[in-house]
Order: structure tokens, then sequence, then C-alpha cells
């Protein structure tokens, strides 16, 4: 089957998954199998489901969906994409040193530095958009780049393949948070990466209506490991979670095609404005990564942040919009407007968080699937543009 789907474009793989129907009763949407046991046939015989902590067959739907699109032989569901880093961060050992992007989601910081830093990973947070920092922080006992590509939330663009050529002459391996651009525009396996990561919250379910995280992979090596990290650790999908990202998936492929094109016109609109000293969005062809996202990426996606030229400005805008919603989050159908200073980065110590570019007249913006002339008079009308 596996073989068959794979000649298949990905919107028609996106829309039918890995596996088309229940087998029994020919039901074409997953059946949410809401049990934590299942039954032995007899000593030493299984069905392959003894208990959902281990595998759910909901789950496992939602893992081989999510294997088949980002090109891999394996993947794993989390009930967060935060537990899915956790769970990542435990294959390697105390003392490794990991390379991280300086710019990316705060709790994912917070996760790292005050978190697993106590216990002997050694990490050093760098632009890894920019090669030659990338160079210049590896040590001996390197053993893994981690990279946000689009990073979060300033959209600076890293090099898969030269990151995974450079980390694997040292033995190590390359991550990459494919979040904002999904297998849907992106595929970091095919670049070379050896892991993927998803917050599935975002675009994968698309809906704001669940939570849901994602390690995919082709790796042998740590296969049984990360099972086993899965099994013991507990924070695996749940079967309803897993149900909704798999319905929130089958319309991926439409919604980042608007995502993207409602975002490349909000995004021209907020140059133009008196109030906007400057637009991050790579889709933009200034954009510093451009040429490199037109390599590496089919398509951009919803997100979008810029600075006001008054910090005043911040607070008048998130006080007056009237559809574009404040809120934390991102990726989903609703377009959403966040303040990264004091939500989404507050973990991020002031001097790290000023030298990536998050000060205190960043906005950024996800950009949902409504009309887009609609979410500009909401912004003008917000701004007193």
């Amino acid at each position: 089957m596996r073989e068959f789907q794979e000649k298949l474009h990905r919107d028609t793989n996106i829309v039918r998954g890995a596996e088309y129907f229940e087998p029994l009763t020919g039901a074409l949407a997953a059946p949410i199998y809401q049990s934590a046991s299942f039954r032995h046939p007899g000593l030493g015989e299984s069905t392959g489901f003894d208990y959902s902590r281990v595998c759910n067959p909901t789950r496992s739907i939602v893992e081989k969906t999510l294997a088949l699109l980002e090109h891999g032989k394996y993947a794993l569901a989390f009930a967060t994409g935060m537990g899915a880093i956790s769970a990542m961060v435990k294959i390697f050992m105390p003392g490794d040193h990991i390379i991280i992007s300086d710019d990316l989601y705060g709790g994912t910081y917070r996760l790292f530095h005050d978190y697993y830093a106590r216990y002997g990973f050694l990490f050093s947070f760098v632009d890894t958009s920019d090669f030659s920092k990338i160079e210049a922080a590896a040590r001996p006992e390197t053993k893994a780049i981690f990279i946000e590509t689009p990073s979060n939330p300033m959209m600076k663009v890293s090099d898969i393949q030269r990151c995974a050529e450079f980390i694997h002459k040292r033995g190590g391996v390359l991550v990459s948070d494919n979040t904002f651009c999904t297998p849907y525009f992106q595929n970091p396996l095919d670049l070379g990466a050896d892991f993927v990561i998803h917050s599935g919250t975002k675009y994968l379910a698309g809906h704001n209506d669940t939570l849901s995280g994602f390690i995919v992979h082709s790796n042998e090596t740590h296969r049984e490991k990360l099972l086993d990290i899965q099994k013991s650790e507990g924070a695996a999908l749940s079967p309803f979670d897993a149900f909704l990202t798999l319905r929130g998936l089958k319309t991926l492929a439409l919604r980042m095609e608007k995502h993207q094109a409602n975002a490349a016109q909000v995004a021209q609109w907020l140059r133009a404005q008196r109030h906007v000293e400057k637009v991050f969005y790579t889709g933009l062809s200034d954009h510093p990564q451009y040429a490199l996202s037109k390599k590496q990426a089919r398509g951009h996606n919803g997100m979008i942040s810029f600075y006001f030229k008054d910090e005043a400005d911040v607070a008048k805008l998130l006080k007056n919009v009237k559809l574009i919603l404040f809120a934390e989050s991102l990726g989903g159908v609703e377009s959403l407007v966040t303040y990264p200073l004091v939500q989404t980065h507050s973990a991020i110590p002031e001097a790290i968080r000023l030298s990536t570019g998050v000060n205190e007249r960043l906005v950024r913006l996800s950009i949902g699937i409504e009309n887009p002339d609609d979410l500009i008079a909401d912004l003008a009308q917000a701004m007193g543009a």
C-alpha cells in the first residue's frame, strides 16, 4: 500500500491519509478507539494492541499518515508538540552538545534552558540562518543541530541540506521543526534531516480545537529508543485528539494554499502602512532568505511578523481588532494576533530576546482563511490607517 501511495500526489495523500477506510465496517472516518486496554486472544498472543499508552489503533493511523506525508518510515504522536520535543532530547546523553536556533518558540527555549540544562545537556543558541555561526558554535561533543525553519517569530530560514551535511560529517543528527511549513510545503527528511518535529496543534489539525505533536523519522538506530521513551513517559496522543488531527489534516492542502495567498496580500498591505516599520514574511522577495525558501520549500505559510514604529500602536491594535482575535497559538482557520513579548516568548531572557529581534514593537499575525479584504479592513480600522 505504501508503495502505491508514494506514487500519488501529495494533496491526494493528505486527503486520504495512510488508511482509506476501516476494513471491518468500511467506515471512511477513522474510528475513535476510546479504550485503555485490549483483550489478549490467549497467552503469548496479541492483536497488536495491548494498552493505549503503548499503542492505540486511532493513534496508529495518524502516525502512519504523518510518516507518509513527511516521507519517513516512522512517526510517533504525542499529546503536544512540547511532548514530542521533550522525547526527542532523550535520545541524547548528559554532556552532549546541541546547537539550537536562537529565534524559536519561547516554550522550546524554556524546556531546553530551564530544565534539560540542569541535567547536564549542553546547548548553544545561535542564529542558524547564518551558517558561519553554526560552524563557530560546533564542539567535539556536538551531537545535534535543532532548527526551526522558518523560525518563530522572526521568520528566519535555515539551510536544511547544509546543516544536515555539516552535522553528519561530525557523526550527529539534524532535527528540523517543520510546524510552519508543514509537509505540504516542505519535507526536511528529503533534504537530509534525520528527525522532523511538528506541533500538530497548529496547521496540521488546523482548527484551534486540539493539541498534538509528532516526531517523524527513518532512523533505525533510534527507532526502538523513541518508542520506549513514548511508552515510558506516557505523553502519547489520545484517541480522540488523534481523530481530530486526522480530520483536520484532510483539508491541509486547501488551507495552506489559502493561508499563503491571504498572508501574501496582508504582508504587502502592511508594508505600505505609515504605522509599520518592517514586515517579516518569507514570501516577500526581499526577505533575506527568499532564494533559500524557494529552493527548499514549495511555498510559504500564513505567518507574518512586523514592527510598529511606535510601541503605543501595539496596545491600540490589540484592543481594537474585531475580526482578528488577540490570542496565542497559530495555524488555525481563524486569524490570530499575538504579542510575543508577553505571550509566546516571555520565557526568553531579555538579552537573547532583543538580540533575535523580539522587542516591544513586534506583533505576530497568524493569517487564517477568511476573506483577505476583511482582514485588511480590520487591521486598518484597528490601526487607524
